[in-house]
């Protein structure tokens, strides 16, 4: 039977109830912390750099990459965003080998987070870009008419996002909970394998309409010339 993250309770203190989703959230949020520290206190510039930061250093600069080919802009502007989402994600997702690890994607309240996240950093970005006028000039073109539309297409588009991952990552959960019941001894190690590229497939899928969104409003041309030379 699936299980609903949303009402699994873990343990409860008084009012405060911490069901599965915040639980299993907060384990990949301290995984994620722990690699960070680990990984940050083991930092050199100069002199013999080890395996292990040339390996972080190639996911960074992957990351950047690709937000200046889909945003046309200064990566280092949208990493944290972005680069935190595809992190968490994909993390989510290995994690998932751990027999009793539920990814906390495979719940709605997970998804709608991250989407309202990306919600709100539409207009952070679209005002650091373009200022009030040059955001909001957005919603009235190619004309005034389209006000409406264009207001209905910010929250439709964006918050799709969250049915969007959530409906592939239970989707993947559903099926692999199916294929285990009818061959429990045979199926596992595959489905897993299948289960961590399509989790990783749907990180890298997340984060790249994110920076689609949130780059929506580009920058003034003075600003841009000015952050690439900065760069």
């Amino acid at each position: 039977m699936l299980e609903n993250l949303d009402q699994t309770v873990i343990f409860k203190i008084g009012f405060l109830t911490i069901n599965a989703t915040i639980f299993y959230t907060w384990v990949v949020m301290a995984v994620l912390l722990g690699i960070s520290v680990w990984l940050t206190a083991q930092l050199k510039t100069n002199g013999s750099i080890g395996k292990t930061q040339i390996i972080m250093e190639i996911i960074v600069q992957s990351i950047q990459k690709q937000i200046k080919e889909v945003a046309n802009d200064t990566p280092i502007k949208y990493l944290p965003i972005i680069g935190t989402f595809f992190l968490f994600i994909a993390t989510a997702n290995i994690l998932s080998i751990i027999p009793w690890f539920k990814v906390p994607t495979a719940s709605l309240t997970t998804t709608t987070a991250f989407a309202s996240c990306v919600f709100f950093a539409i207009p952070y970005y679209g005002i650091k870009n373009a200022g009030w006028k040059g955001y909001l000039k957005k919603f009235i073109e190619p004309t005034p008419i389209m006000l409406p539309m264009n207001i209905i297409s910010d929250f439709s588009s964006t918050f799709s996002l969250a049915f969007r991952l959530y409906g592939n990552m239970l989707s993947g959960v559903v099926i692999s909970s199916v294929l285990i019941s009818l061959a429990p001894l045979l199926v596992p190690l595959p489905m897993q394998m299948l289960g961590l590229l399509t989790g990783t497939i749907q990180a890298y899928i997340f984060a790249l309409l994110a920076i689609v969104y949130v780059s929506a409003v580009a920058p003034k041309e003075s600003d841009q010339s000015a952050d690439t030379k900065g760069v």
